[in-house]
Order: structure tokens, then sequence, then C-alpha cells
């Protein structure tokens, strides 16, 4: 039956009886992997956190159960009555938890019925509870906490009557109520404890059923993966022998006749590549050759460039001197046409003192005329007065002084003529500087006109310059980057040869490799 198939189909066939064998195998240990991980989940999502709630309430109701137990004893003080009831509120929380966390859980009908019974014995003891602690709720409110000892001090102290023992009895009554009560509830715990632990031992027995499965689950696994290890290699070994004597055969004649080709060809293949190589190693050189000249002639105008953009640099700086050089010469111009005005204004203000000083000496004139009538008169006054005897001593003296005064102002005004013809002298010699700076800063203003036109001459020659750098800086720059373009298309093509000539060395040595194993494949056959 194997000769009538071809390779394909032999091939086709090992391949599918081998991935059955593997399936088989995997198949086993999945499905034994599945149910054991099913277990072990009942037993961590089920199992174990039902039994852990269970005996969180069972513990609650012992500590409820203990706590009620201490209320029943007189001797206890107020604050260890409280610190009691507090506890018996934490376990009432506890218990509520632990309920909540149970109910939520799956449950198998089994477990629901003793569950359901176990509530019913619960709520049974939890009414005792609540009856219990109204009592002591009633017994708290009397204020005696240990009637016994009230009752016998009051005994003695002859109050047998006395409200305060009506108190003590209500009390001693009370007392005696909670420990019946106590009793009561001791034995409806002993019946809910007994439904708890029997439905934490239902939870036991699941857990224990769940293990034991789940241990016969891996027994199994690892019977079945040992069959697979042995059976499964054994099997792929006598499949191997005989599919290889059944493929072997056909292949050796065809190998035989394909290997010949394969050298004939593959001799023929390397010398043409070995051909190839030398032109390709001959054009590699000459692209480098020529790339390395590009490079020389790209550093050359990237050097021109830089000494055309330099000049054109010195250009613009000579350029901006000269600007400048013009607004300074421009400014000197305007500050020599405000100091001719200023200057003529100046000669304007002496001229016009001037005439102020010439009408001073005139009044100071006019008081010395005044002061030598005046001197006169007083003269003329003193001698009437030593006419007219003892009655005109009076107006003598008042002649005096009159011209005494007049002497003053005489010599005033004579020193008032010698200072205004000092001024008038300095004056004169003012007007005389004032009109020489006035032609001296006319001729530094022509000289000035003439250098602002030199400059602006000079300003337009270095404009010209300017734009002739930048127009040999953008025609440099221009080359340089066409240049630096050819030098990367080059380094492009010369990349491109070498790996061409890398390609076609490799391609001759695949060849040879090739060649040898064909050789060597021809002495297996």
């Amino acid at each position: 039956m194997l000769r009538k198939m071809n390779l394909q189909t032999r091939l086709i066939g090992a391949f599918l009886i081998m991935g059955l064998l593997v399936f088989l195998v995997a198949w086993v240990g999945w499905n034994s992997t599945s149910n054991l991980s099913q277990h072990i989940e009942t037993l961590g999502n089920n199992n174990l956190p039902s039994i852990e709630a269970l005996l969180k309430i069972n513990e609650g109701q012992t500590q409820i159960e203990s706590s009620e137990r201490a209320l029943i004893n007189s001797a206890l003080s107020q604050a260890e009555r409280q610190e009691a009831l507090n506890r018996m509120d934490k376990a009432w929380q506890q218990i509520k938890d632990g309920f909540k966390a149970y109910e939520v859980i799956p449950r198998i009908s089994e477990e629901d019925a003793l569950y359901k019974q176990m509530l019913k014995y619960w709520e049974e003891w939890q009414q005792e509870d609540k009856a219990l602690l109204r009592l002591n709720q009633e017994f708290e409110k009397q204020g005696i906490l240990n009637p016994l000892s009230v009752q016998i001090r009051l005994i003695k102290e002859g109050k047998s009557k006395s409200p305060e023992m009506e108190t003590a009895n209500i009390a001693s009554n009370l007392l005696n109520k909670l420990s019946q009560q106590a009793k009561v509830i001791r034995v409806k715990f002993i019946y809910s404890e007994k439904a708890t632990l029997a439905v934490v031992e239902s939870n036991r027995k699941q857990a224990d059923d769940a293990y034991q499965t789940a241990q016969n689950d891996s027994k199994n696994t690892q019977i079945a993966v040992f069959l697979g290890m042995t059976v499964g290699p054994l099997t792929a070994i006598l499949l191997g022998i005989v599919l290889s004597i059944a493929i072997a055969k056909p292949l050796d004649k065809a190998l035989k006749g394909i290997i010949n080709m394969i050298v004939s060809s593959s001799t023929e293949i390397a010398a043409t590549i070995e051909q190839q190589e030398r032109i390709a190693v001959e054009q590699a050189a000459s692209v480098n050759q020529t790339t390395t000249t590009m490079d020389e002639l790209g550093a050359s105008s990237r050097q021109s460039a830089m000494q055309a953009e330099s000049a054109l640099e010195n250009a613009s700086n000579v350029l901006n001197m000269a600007a400048e050089g013009s607004k300074v010469v421009h400014k000197t111009q305007q500050v020599m046409l405000s100091l001719t005005e200023k200057v003529g204004a100046i000669a304007d203000q002496v001229l016009h003192l001037s005439q102020q000083t010439n009408q001073i000496a005139n009044i100071t004139n006019l008081v010395s005329d005044l002061a030598n009538q005046t001197n006169m008169l007083a003269i003329n006054a003193t001698v009437e007065a030593v006419r007219t005897g003892e009655q005109g001593k009076g107006f003598g003296v008042v002649a005096t002084e009159i011209r005494r005064l007049a002497d003053q102002s005489k010599k005033s005004s004579a020193q008032i003529n010698d200072l205004i013809n000092g001024i008038k002298n300095s004056i004169n010699k003012t007007v005389m500087v004032t009109d020489e700076g006035k032609k001296t800063l006319d001729n530094s203003l022509k000289l000035t006109e003439g250098t602002a036109d030199n400059f602006n001459n000079v300003a337009n020659a270095i404009n010209s310059v300017v734009v002739s750098s930048q127009q040999i800086y953008l025609n440099t720059k221009q080359q340089a980057i066409a240049i630096e373009q050819v030098v990367e298309a080059m380094n492009v093509l010369n990349k491109g040869a070498t790996e061409t000539a890398s390609g076609i060395t490799q391609s001759r040595i695949g060849t040879q490799t090739l060649n040898k194993a064909a050789l060597n494949l021809t002495s297996l056959v």
C-alpha cells in the first residue's frame, strides 16, 4: 500500500499519525488536569470558606454564651457588666459577618437541609438570648448588682420592711430569673452548636471527598502520562523506521540526478560570478577615485564660499561704518547750525546789553548832576542857616546831612561810571570774539558739508562692492551645494558598487559552498 503512495502523501500520513498520538496524550492530560482543577476550585471556593464562616458563627455564639454566664454573677461591677455587653455586641457583629459570608456560597441539598435545621435551633437560641437581655436591663434598672449582700446588710440594720429591702428583693428575683434563663439558653446553645458543627462536618466531608477524588484523578493522570511517555516514543520510533525505509529508497535515485545537475550548474555559475566580481571591483575603484576628486572639488568650493562670505561680511561692516560716519557728519552739521544760531543770539544779546549799559551811564550822569546841584543847594542852605542865627541851626544840620549824602551819591555815580566803562570794554571785546567765532563756524560748516558729500560717495561705492560680493557669495554657495549633491550621488554610487562587489563575492562564496555540499551529498548518496 505504501508503494502506491507518493512522497507527499507518505509524509502527510506520517505527520497525521504523530499528531493523533500527541493529541491523545494531550487530551488525557488536559481532561485529568481539568478534573483536578475543578476539585481544587471546589475546595478553595466552597468548602474551606464555608467552614471558616460557620466556625466564625460558632465562635461568636460561644463568646455570647460566655458573656451571658458572666451577667448572672452578682460579684461583677457595673463596668465589668458593661464590658461583657460590649463583647456580646462584637460577637453579634461577628455572627452577622459569618452568615453573610456563608449564605453566598453554593450548597448541596444535604448541606442545605442541615443549614435549615441549624437556622431553626439558632433562631430559638436567639429569642431566648433577647429575653435574657431584657431581664438584664430590668435587673440593672434596680441599681443593685449584689442583692444578697444588700439584703444581709439591711437585715442587720433592722430595715427588713424598708423600700430599699423591697428593691433588693425585686433585684434578687430578677437575678434568679436571669440564672434560670441562662440555663435555658445553655440548652438552646448546645442544640444550636451541634447543628452548626453538623454543617461544618458536612463541609469537611465534602472537602475530604473532593480531596480523595483529586488524588484518584492525579493517579490516573500519572498513569496516562506514563503510558503516553512510553507508548508514544515507541510508536514514533517504529513509524520513523518504517517511513524512512519507504521514503529513502525513492529519494535516493532522484537525489543523485538532482545533485549532478547542481554540481554542473554551480560550476558554471561560479565562473560567471568570478568574471562579474572582477568587473564590479574595477567599477568600484573608478567610482571611488571619482568620489575622491569630487570631494576635493567640494572642499575647494566650500573654502571659496567661506572666503566670499567673509568678504561680504567685511564689505557690509565697512558699509555700516560709512553709514555711521555719514550720521556723525550730519549730526555735526546740525550741531554747528545750532551753534551758529546760538552765537548770533549771543551777539544780539551783547548789543542789547551795550545799549542798556549806555542807558545806565546816562542815568548815572544824571544822578551825578543832581548830586552836584543838591550839593550846591545844601551849601546855600547852610549859608542861609548861618545868617538866621539860632533859629536856623536845625535847618543847617539838615543841610549839612543832605550835602554829605549828595557827596556820597556823586562818589557812587563815579564808581558806577567806572564799572560801566569796564563793562563797555568787555562788551566790545565780546562782540569782536563773537564775530570771529561766527566766521569760524561758517567755515567749519562748509568743510562739514564737503565731508558729508565725500562720505555719501564712499557709501555708494561700498554699497556697489557689497552687492557684487553678495552675488559672488551666492554663486559660490550654489556651486558648493551642487558639488555636494554630486559628491553625495557619487558616494551612493560608490556604496552601491561596493555592495555589489561584496554581494557578488558572497554569491561566489555561496556557489563554492553549494558546489562543495553537492559533492559531499554525492559521496553520501
